[in-house]
């Protein structure tokens, strides 16, 4: 990620390692915490942070605004502008908009009486509900349908409460980026139904992409009897379908409307393709979109983390899971940017957030998804070859920030773009890890070797050669991006020490020849250590505060320092250099997990907590990149969290033979915890009773 300001530090003194869970009271705390809905009662739209339901290529971001979505955001989609000149995520078309008019009057924000809105995690469903006046009750229900990657559903019922006439619009709207709106109405007649469309087009703010959606009623009248659509165009950048309907009092009324969204870097296509989608899903049916996309969830859930004895933690870790798992698909080139389908943070661009950070509890609970961030990284080697020729390097050189081209996206202005080097041991980190997890040597052959192989020609051509013990990485942002330009920074030479085994293991695995220089300058290259034994963060530290974790990676993931005594020593000094505020959510997840293999549940249930409960965000809870933060949903650290639980409260480990459980000590007041549906053979692992 880019760096922050360097803020006035406020260390965490030694004493907070031991503060019981209470220093934070939860966001909306419940008393009977269900472990699948989180529930927003009491609508706040002034402190108001959007839930998402996403299906790894389109999300959706809700409003406490009835019958608005805040933005639709599809991955994938890119264009140069704002801010930083480099290529930027695009917000879609709002095609789940929609108003409702009752007895003529139509219904606003403050018109919504017993508002109240319910994320259900396990459906992937986002429902909202209120009452108006004594006329009706309202319920409607957004879905990112996940068996289909560019489609979403809303389901509407209104229950009138006495005699009643209705008029409900489907309303398509253009953001402001977005230029050249053309806009379509169209009614095909067919001998068991009438489709209407809905659609628009438009161009990215370059020109570079077309945007297009297209939506589409569904009644549950027979045909002949579905009410008469009128279409309406209020301006160039919108307009809307309606109908009327007249309810008696107690009548239920339920209508749906489906679309799609979908661009030109999506489909050569991409006006006829939105259209061909939606009526694909317009036949298909409510129902049998509502059980397609059930079924595909359900199997996604059968990789799941169950924990008893901290109810609160369960519904977090679900969230956690529902999130990573709604950011990611399989069956793609797509990698999730820090704030995965949820807005335009960070651009949408990729980072070492989703190698390092995201993955591996991708690849430890669903290997096809994983599958599909590595694929981008394989993609897009031919750029990293690029960039490392730029810089005088040889092999390949990946960026910091990347996006559709896979060349650097990092603002000028930000050091990390041309300095910022240890992600490109991230990604061949990510390459060997989903071989250990799936024994794929063809794959391995096919797309690791090249990944690992040219990642270790880049580090063997970035050391500099000052004599045995001393090939020196120097001029580097390191992984705590408060060290700008130190040398021998501790993550970034371990990391290039591992990227360099595991080329040289890749190799022998294949049975080729490895080059032999790169094991020699992998035992060359210094980790450095200060006084009292304790690893040295780089060259010039002298133990200022630090932004996110570096030396402790060198425990995890990178498993460099497996002594248990230094790695006790390194937490003690580490964990008090984090300042409380500021700092992104991710360091505290691995001093949990690291504590859990130390065998210390307090100090795990401690940082377990710190990691992300200081970072929600009402009304659902959804994660913050830093303490006080309001920029959710922060995917990076539902990873870290995530990997927490899985590796170190879990005590999986993944290793060249595969995924074995290791000891490790749940949280202080955690009972069990139950890991279903683990690697390639979906296995259980449990730890506790």
């Amino acid at each position: 990620m880019l760096p922050s300001p360097n803020l006035k530090l406020k260390l965490l003194l030694p004493a907070l390692a031991l503060l019981c869970s209470a220093a934070w009271g939860p966001v909306g705390a419940q008393t009977a915490v269900d472990p699948w809905r989180i529930t927003a009662d009491k609508v706040d739209p002034n402190n108001y942070y959007g839930a998402t339901v996403a299906n790894g290529v389109i999300g959706i971001v809700s409003s406490p605004v009835p019958f608005q979505v805040k933005s639709v955001v599809l991955a994938g989609a890119y264009d140069q502008y704002g801010r930083g000149r480099v290529s930027n995520f695009l917000n879609s078309f709002n095609l789940l908009n929609m108003y409702l008019e009752v007895d003529g009057k139509r219904l606003g924000p403050q018109d919504a009486s017993n508002f109240r809105q319910e994320l259900d995690l396990q459906r992937a469903a986002l429902t909202t509900t209120f009452d108006y006046a004594d006329k009706a009750t309202v319920r409607y229900t957004y879905y990112a349908l996940r068996h289909l990657p560019f489609t979403v559903l809303l389901d509407v019922s209104i229950t009138a409460k006495k005699d009643v006439s209705l008029t409900a619009a489907s309303v398509m709207e253009a953001p402001d980026a977005l230029h050249d709106v053309q806009n379509y109405y169209n009614e095909i007649d067919r001998p068991h139904a009438t489709l209407s469309l809905l659609t628009s087009s438009a161009k990215s703010p370059t020109g570079k992409i077309q945007l297009c959606a297209s939506t589409s009623f569904l009644f549950e009248e027979p045909h002949g009897q579905e009410p008469r659509i009128i279409h309406e165009m209020w301006d160039s950048n919108m307009h809307l379908m309606k109908f009327s309907k007249a309810l008696k009092a107690g009548q239920t009324y339920g209508y749906a409307i489906t679309g799609s969204s979908i661009t030109s870097a999506h489909d050569p296509d991409p006006l006829n393709a939105a259209e061909r989608l939606t009526i694909f899903a317009r036949l298909e049916g409510r129902q049998r979109l509502l059980d397609f996309h059930a079924k595909a969830w359900q199997d996604l859930w059968q990789s799941d983390i169950q924990i008893t004895g901290d109810a609160q933690a369960q519904q977090d870790v679900h969230s956690m899971l529902y999130h990573l798992y709604s950011f990611s698909r399989a069956g793609t080139d797509y990698s999730p940017s820090p704030m995965g389908l949820s807005g335009l943070g960070y651009n949408g661009h990729v980072f070492w957030d989703a190698d390092l950070w995201m993955y591996p509890a991708l690849l430890v609970l669903h290997p096809e998804i994983a599958k599909s961030l590595v694929e981008y990284r394989f993609r897009r080697l031919e750029a990293a070859r690029r960039n490392a020729f730029a810089h005088g390097y040889q092999g390949a050189m990946y960026p910091w920030e990347s996006a559709d081209s896979g060349v650097e996206e990092t603002p000028v202005w930000a050091l990390s773009g041309p300095f910022e080097h240890h992600i490109s041991a991230c990604v061949a980190l990510a390459a060997w890890q989903y071989y250990c997890v799936t024994q794929d040597k063809e794959w391995l052959r096919e797309k690791g070797w090249p990944i690992l192989s040219a990642t270790a020609d880049f580090w063997a051509s970035r050391v500099e050669r000052n004599g045995p013990g001393h090939y020196d990485i120097k001029n580097v942002v390191a992984s705590d991006e408060w060290a700008e330009n130190v040398d021998n920074d501790a993550f970034t030479n371990a990391a290039t020490q591992v990227n360099l085994q595991n080329a040289t293991a890749t190799a022998k695995l294949l049975g080729l020849r490895a080059n032999p220089d790169w094991l020699h300058v992998a035992q060359n290259i210094p980790i450095l250590k200060m006084a009292d034994g304790v690893i040295q963060e780089h060259a010039t530290y002298h133990g200022e505060g630090i932004k996110q974790g570096d030396v402790n990676l060198l425990a995890y993931p990178l498993k460099t320092i497996t002594d248990p005594a230094q790695i006790r020593k390194d937490l003690a000094y580490y964990e008090t250099r984090v300042p409380t505020e500021g700092t992104p959510a991710m360091t505290q997840a691995i001093f949990a997990l690291l504590y859990s293999r130390l065998g210390d549940g307090a100090k795990a249930q401690h940082f377990f907590q710190d990691a992300y409960q200081p970072n929600l965000l009402p009304p659902f809870r959804v994660i913050a990149e830093t303490k006080g933060g309001t920029n959710p949903y922060f995917a990076t650290g539902a990873g870290g969290v995530l990997q927490a639980v899985l590796m170190g409260f879990g005590g999986l480990d993944i290793t060249p033979a595969g995924i074995v459980q290791r000891k490790s000590t749940l949280p202080t007041g955690w009972q069990s915890v139950k890991i279903t549906g683990v690697g390639p053979q979906h296995k259980t692992y449990t730890n506790g009773r």
